[in-house]
């Protein structure tokens, strides 16, 4: 059986907790299976940062790291720091994405 490449998805998370289940759940129904999903929580002054932890507890696919806020562009530099993950993928936190989106990106990049 072919062994799949670790990919770690990001998702930098400021002020969203409106989006943020929709967001997760989107990542976690994934059909790719060698999957980390990386929490990002940049500090936000909503309940943002709390979810994100609630989503650890829930999936051993979610990690969270918390940080001083700095932006998205140094939340997402932040993963990059932390992954040994082969490829690396970014979703905004206010989206959402196709079940069947990360095995699509897999392909593409392997072909």
């Amino acid at each position: 059986m072919n062994q799949q490449s670790l990919l770690s998805d990001v998702v930098p998370c400021y002020n969203v907790e409106k989006y943020l289940d929709k967001c997760i759940s989107s990542i976690v129904s994934q059909t790719y299976t060698n999957l980390e999903i990386l929490l990002i929580d940049d500090s936000s002054p909503d309940n943002s940062g709390m979810m994100c932890d609630a989503w650890q507890d829930r999936d051993k696919l979610t990690r969270v790291i918390h940080k001083q806020n700095e932006g998205s562009s140094f939340a997402r530099k932040t993963e990059v720091d932390n992954t040994t993950a082969e490829y690396v993928t970014f979703v905004d936190s206010d989206d959402w994405i196709d079940e069947n989106e990360l095995i699509s990106y897999i392909q593409q990049v392997k072909s």
